[in-house]
């Protein structure tokens, strides 16, 4: 709705010799009528000329007259660039100067206008006096071509020009869908996702809300704010991205996946995973960035303790059994099954996978994609890979009995077995099958090595300082007095442009429980988690909580971020 507060101007008008009084009056209350600014009234119905509203405006009130021509949109800072304000008034904020914000109007009585835009942006304000012509075709440019508010000139072509959708197919559905129109949107999505891969983010989000777009990146676990373009893009990103991964971009309705391959130069592709979901101010659409190189890390590099490393090896070399890998989403549970893949993936194994979805494709592993609406599920999957000759077997996910059940008879029946759960620890693993109703025997005799596992954030080498925590405190957080008595030096993040808030990468923190005999004893007769981490620790495993603690004693990562992802 646009103002329609011009009194101040049409008495100016009255008082002149410019338009009598009556039709002043007449003028005012027509403008009214059909929702108009009384400048843009004036000039339509060719009463005046903008030329000459603006030399009449400038006498008047002394102030300037601006060219607003001369001004470039593109300079327009983003935050200020309020769709329903710049509508409703008349009226575009065109610079800011320390903490004034200068709006340019045709009409400088409009104080409504200048209250409103300072308390929207908590500023001060001031008028320029621009002729309406040039504002009207200002503001139409601005709002009705609005890809000019992405200073899509500002993106360097060379960052962007290797950026294509790989699959030969989606090519030709983006020369179908896209118009010229929709370059500068082609080229900032292009751009935003470079961002991404150039900062190492795990997933993109694209958010809709009423008066707000944002766009997020999670870079080593945490969101970080991106972007905030113009929310009326909102449809046009949404729009762009579905073609891209070739979903239905007539369907606003239903949640949808699908896949895009980006490919970056010659030798590199970058698989990302979309999905999209109607929400109350339009479609978010959230990419998860799939790089094949975290396939293809070097089992040093996850974060394993020289025993730990061992234990997972052994069990990995084993010719049969049941590794199972527990955590919550997120945690790094797909790259340590992956690592464990790539040392098992030679000639002389068949290895098979059903996942949901496939995240990283592994040349020499036959990998499925589950589809439950086609009937697909992992147990149909699991029986079919054992009529498939298999040496290993990994599964995406244990959800059920009848999942588990046919997992435990592959393990049983000579062969190697690897699949997640989602527990809190590795003891919880053994009672939830217990719970799903596995017989105890069966878990016992096949389950030989349960990881849980958590991702915390590195520390960055640039700008980590040391912090000063009493012997007290480190007691109380769960140190050995023998540590404490041999000294502990703790580092806290600092933030350098070498790194996001003080932290730099992630590393695993590991709790690895080996079945044994005393293990399987308790789960054959019945006992809880407690007791079998209590045997565990017995045994020598060491908690989530006093591997984090060991990660923080070594420098890697802060106390901070190990009680983040842990507990005491």
């Amino acid at each position: 709705m646009t103002s329609t507060s011009n009194s101040g101007l049409a008495l100016s008008l009255a008082a002149s010799s410019l338009i009598s009084e009556q039709d002043s009056q007449r003028f005012s209350t027509q403008a009214k009528a059909q929702r108009k600014p009384l400048t843009t009234f004036l000039i339509e119905n060719q009463i005046l000329s903008s030329r000459e509203l603006a030399d009449f405006c400038e006498q008047e009130y002394g102030v300037p007259l601006l060219d607003l021509d001369a001004f470039e949109l593109g300079d327009i800072p983003p935050k200020y660039i309020n769709q329903k304000l710049i509508e409703k008034h008349h009226a575009l904020p065109i610079y800011l100067q320390g903490h004034t914000l200068y709006i340019a109007m045709a009409d400088p009585t409009n104080v409504a206008a200048l209250e409103e835009f300072g308390f929207n942006f908590g500023l001060h304000t001031e008028a320029l006096l621009v002729e309406e012509e040039k504002l009207v075709r200002a503001i139409g440019k601005l709002l009705e071509h609005d890809q000019e508010n992405l200073n899509v000139d500002d993106i360097d072509d060379a960052d962007i020009s290797g950026l294509e959708v790989a699959d030969e197919q989606s090519r030709l559905d983006e020369t179908v869908n896209s118009s010229d129109d929709d370059a500068p949107i082609v080229k900032y999505i292009n751009k935003i996702m470079m961002d991404a891969i150039r900062r190492g983010a795990s997933d993109l989000h694209f958010e809709p809300y009423e008066h707000k777009y944002r766009i997020r990146f999670r870079i080593d676990g945490i969101l970080h704010e991106a972007a905030t373009p113009p929310v009326n893009l909102a449809s046009r990103f949404a729009a762009r991205l579905k073609v891209m991964a070739r979903l239905d971009i007539a369907e606003r309705r239903l949640p949808q996946d699908g896949r895009i391959k980006l490919k970056l130069s010659r030798n590199r592709a970058m698989d990302m995973r979309v999905n999209t979901l109607p929400t109350m101010w339009g479609e978010k659409v959230v990419i998860r960035l799939l790089d094949s190189s975290a396939a293809r890390l070097n089992i040093d590099q996850l974060g394993f303790d020289e025993e730990q490393k061992q234990l997972y090896q052994t069990a990995l070399a084993r010719p049969q059994g049941m590794i199972l890998v527990t955590g919550p989403t997120g945690s790094g549970k797909t790259v340590t099954l992956y690592t464990g893949l790539n040392l098992l993936n030679t000639v002389e194994r068949n290895i098979s996978t059903a996942e949901d979805p496939i995240e990283i494709n592994l040349p020499g592993v036959n990998q499925v994609q589950i589809n439950p609406k086609a009937g697909l599920t992992f147990a149909g999957a699991l029986r079919a890979f054992l009529r498939q000759d298999p040496d290993v077997v990994m599964v995406g996910e244990i959800r059920d009995l009848e999942t588990a059940e046919i997992a435990i008879k592959a393990a049983q029946t000579g062969h190697l077995v690897l699949s997640t759960l989602h527990t809190n620890s590795a003891a919880e693993t053994l009672t939830r099958m217990m719970n799903m109703g596995v017989p105890a025997f069966n878990i016992a005799s096949s389950v030989t090595l349960i990881m849980a596992q958590r991702l915390a954030r590195k520390l960055c080498e640039h700008c980590k300082q040391p912090d000063n925590i009493p012997e007290g405190e480190l007691l109380k957080l769960g140190y050995s007095v023998q540590q404490v008595a041999a000294g502990i030096r703790l580092y806290r993040p600092c933030g350098c442009k070498e790194c996001s808030g003080g932290y730099r990468g992630r590393i695993g923190i590991y709790e690895i429980l080996s079945m044994s005999d005393n293990i399987a004893r308790i789960i054959m007769q019945g006992g809880n988690s407690l007791l079998i981490a209590a045997q565990a620790q017995k045994e020598g495993m060491r908690t989530l909580r006093q591997a984090g603690l060991e990660k923080a004693r070594l420098g890697i990562t802060s106390l901070a971020e190990i009680n983040r992802v842990t507990t005491n």
